[in-house]
């Protein structure tokens, strides 16, 4: 049986020059008017890829941003992309489900993003679990989008 959340799974994709489904105008849109400004809180982009939705929240929406990521190469991808004056976000070689979250950069989280990530998990409970685990109590949002999804 193949298991597609290791990064045996991912890294050789990534590493390939593998791409998946790019944020889209209605994705934006329906994420910043659920989301809102960022002020500066902090939000966690899991399965952050190339960047590209940690990149929106920390200078789009505010939000001060980490991405992680099990592929080492979509972390190397993300931190290519950051350009401008401006401190991009944090970019982690990390699984959620496996390693330590207390060598995040934040305690806790006002926003968890997982685009295109919970559909891999292959303990969707144990996943779930850890993400809560790192939510700021009671101000929190945790976004994930499988085919247009929203939670809180």
């Amino acid at each position: 049986m193949t298991t597609t959340s290791t990064a045996a799974y991912w890294e050789p994709l990534w590493a390939g020059g593998r791409r998946y489904r790019q944020l889209d105008g209605p994705e934006n849109q329906l994420m910043d008017e659920y989301l809102g400004p960022g002020r500066g809180r902090p939000a966690l982009d899991i399965g952050c890829g190339d960047g590209t939705l940690g990149r929106h929240l920390h200078h789009e929406l505010g939000y001060r941003t980490t991405g992680i990521d099990i592929s080492p190469s979509a972390v190397a991808l993300a931190a290519a992309h950051d350009e401008g004056p401006a401190p991009g976000p944090a970019w982690r070689c990390a699984d959620i489900t496996t390693s330590d979250l207390m060598a995040l950069p934040e305690p806790a989280y006002a926003v968890i993003t997982c685009r295109l990530v919970y559909r891999w998990m292959d303990d969707k409970a144990a996943f779930l679990n850890r993400v809560r685990h790192l939510l700021v109590p009671g101000q929190c949002r945790c976004l994930t989008t499988e085919l247009s999804r929203c939670a809180t």
